[in-house]
């Protein structure tokens, strides 16, 4: 049997390795030999939340459409002419954001080139009764053009829109000097405009595949636990499972056979014990250093800046086992059950002999602050629970709070030294 376990722990070591060998591959693909994880996560630690880029973009386009406007009311244009003039800079405004905005890409995908055409009349027939104060709103067809229409045709089209805006000067009696600045002027709104557009898209696209990358790490270490368990328990366990049945039909009949195999069955379950604690000894022997540099790479695959700081020496042992499963629970529960754009990560050890770890995050919704029942403590199930009584065991204690700052703490304690027989 010693030799069955052997060949079941190499079979799982090679199915892991080449699982392992294959995560990789995918994760270089399409990135220039740079993991997957490594190229998102440098793009969104620094990114701006994508409220923030959405903002700036409404901002900018507000007051392009203010300047407008503004020049409009310059000229003292009479009731009914301001009011067509607002319904169309309204108009023009809508589409624009249809055709910026992230979550409208299916309309644009069905109906794209027609509200890109409702744009182009828009931005040119009011031409003729406003006259050259409406040119402005070209720009904002020139950016709807690149957002909408494949680069191919885009781009000739762009060109085309700054072209007409020279123009238009001269067909309004303006000098070209005049002409050559309303060009520019269009030009420039329409990549203003493009750029922070695509800028606001690509922050959201960066965001959405953090939180894939997180849910991918959580599902990959689950199948892999799974994956050991069926490689290294499976053949153990039907072993076990027939020589039983075989044992109860032999003990009234041939009890030395009988008994021959239940020492077999016994060899098996030994070594069944031994591939258990194969499987586990990733999870047992941790420690919290290292599982606090891995947190923080997960916490920002998922989009969330981590800080984490570790005073003091941290010990090792059954101790430090704990507390990194206290950390990566509140971590797994964090990236599952929680908004949150931030979390802090602390470890220092008091003056009393005591470990004592903290995660705290701002993702605790309005509904939790009011109710604390539902905050995030109430919705993890059994992990944390679990955690309160290997805490117990050994002399330490599980508590979480909502501080003043609306933030969500989860607070581990433990003696830094644990006697073996507290700590079984």
């Amino acid at each position: 049997m010693p030799f069955a376990g052997e060949c079941m722990e190499a079979t799982a070591s090679s199915g892991r390795a080449k699982a392992g060998s294959s995560t990789a591959d995918d994760a270089d693909a399409g990135t220039g030999g740079i993991p997957l994880s490594s190229a998102v996560r440098t793009l969104g630690v620094d990114a701006p939340p994508p409220q923030v880029a959405l903002s700036i973009l409404l901002v900018v386009m507000t007051g392009f459409g203010i300047v407008g406007f503004l020049n409009i009311l310059e000229a003292r244009p009479g009731p009914f002419t301001l009011a067509a003039a607002g319904a169309g800079f309204l108009g023009i405004f809508t589409l624009q954001l249809i055709h910026s905005a992230h979550r409208t890409r299916a309309l644009r995908l069905r109906w794209g080139r027609w509200t890109l055409a409702l744009q182009a009349l828009l931005t040119y027939l009011p031409l003729f009764a406003f006259g050259f104060v409406w040119g402005g709103m070209a720009g904002f067809l020139g950016a709807s053009v690149l957002l909408v229409l494949p680069s191919r045709l885009a781009w000739p089209l762009f060109g085309a829109v700054g072209v007409i805006a020279c123009v238009t000067g001269p067909m309004l009696d303006r000098d070209i000097v005049t002409s050559v600045y309303i060009g520019v002027s269009t030009i420039l709104t329409g990549l203003i405009v493009y750029g922070l557009s695509r800028l606001a898209n690509l922050v959201i696209e960066v965001q959405e595949a953090q939180q894939a990358l997180a849910r991918l790490a959580v599902s990959q270490e689950r199948l892999r636990f799974a994956r050991d368990l069926h490689d290294l328990l499976g053949y153990s366990l039907s072993a076990i499972t027939l020589k039983s049945e075989l044992a109860r039909r032999l003990v009234h009949c041939e009890a030395d056979r009988a008994l021959e195999e239940l020492e077999n069955i016994l060899e098996i379950s030994r070594q069944a014990l031994s591939d258990v604690r194969t499987v586990a000894r990733g999870y047992r022997d941790m420690s919290l250093a290292t599982e606090a540099v891995s947190a923080r790479a997960v916490l920002e695959a998922g989009g969330i800046q981590a800080t984490v700081e570790i005073r003091g020496k941290l010990p090792e042992g059954e101790t430090s086992t704990i507390m990194a499963t206290v950390l990566r629970e509140a971590v797994t529960n964090l990236l599952r059950h929680s908004k949150a754009e931030h979390c802090r990560i602390e470890s220092w050890t008091t003056a009393t002999g005591r470990l004592v770890l903290t995660i705290a995050n701002d993702g605790v919704e309005r509904e939790q602050l009011a109710d604390p029942a539902r905050s995030p403590s109430g919705r993890d199930g059994s992990g944390l629970h679990n955690l309160q009584f290997r805490l117990a065991a050994i002399g330490g204690r599980l508590s979480s709070h909502v501080d003043d700052k609306g933030w969500f703490v989860l607070t581990a304690e433990a003696p830094i030294s644990v006697e073996h027989g507290d700590a079984a």
